[in-house]
């Protein structure tokens, strides 16, 4: 089923076919890029312990690379397409992580957790495909813990990482659509400087850098 973006790039297509084509691809080009985004996620947020959501899991690689950054977090891979949650289980188990990490299946925009369950909140390239913005941040605060922090967005991690991943995927896929070309600019950042302001949200954080697109919100504590 293909999903509106609001990136307005090429639309994915989200079934058991397009599972296993990210599966493949985050083994083989983006497989690099995982640990290095969960360092920096780490590094940026402070945040090493407690509960971990990442959301719109894939194949549960980035929520893998949470584990292992932060062996003192419980980590829930979460996303709405069974067929990529059967994939991160099987990934999970062969990594040896089932007591750490955990799936939940849900909608961003209507997530199946309790108010402040999580300490930290990571995505890497699913908020760009999210349909209703505003109200997926407004569950994201919601689930926030008190003093809690998020790492959202999009990018590789590094400049010669997101290199890497272009000239292997052209190699791989030509017409290959990559949102990271796009750059959020001025308008990009404005928007959700208004949309934050509409959530009452006053302590967050944009980065766009080499790392990417990053998006830090801070939960008052």
């Amino acid at each position: 089923m293909a999903e509106t973006n609001w990136t307005k790039t090429r639309n994915p297509t989200f079934d058991k076919e397009g599972a296993l084509r990210m599966d493949r691809i985050a083994k083989t080009a983006f497989k690099p890029i995982y640990p290095v985004i969960a360092q920096n996620a780490v590094h940026v947020t402070g945040k090493s312990k407690g509960r971990c959501l990442d959301m719109g899991t894939g194949p549960g690689m980035l929520a893998l690379a949470m584990a292992k950054a932060a062996p003192g977090m419980a980590v829930t891979a979460f996303d709405f397409s069974d067929d990529a949650l059967k994939i991160a289980r099987t990934n999970i188990r062969e990594a040896g992580l089932e007591q750490q990490v955990t799936t939940t299946a849900g909608d961003v925009h209507a997530m199946p957790f309790e108010t402040g369950e999580f300490d930290l909140i990571v995505s890497r390239g699913s908020m760009f495909f999210w349909k209703d913005l505003k109200q997926a941040f407004a569950e994201i605060l919601r689930v926030l813990s008190p003093g809690g922090r998020t790492y959202i967005g999009g990018g590789f991690g590094s400049l010669d990482l997101k290199r890497h991943v272009i000239k292997e995927m052209a190699k791989i896929d030509p017409s290959w659509d990559c949102y990271a070309k796009k750059k959020s600019g001025d308008d990009g950042m404005k928007r959700f400087e208004k949309m934050f302001d509409e959530l009452n949200c006053s302590s967050y954080q944009i980065i766009d850098d080499d790392t990417g697109f990053w998006i830090v919100l801070s939960a008052p504590a």
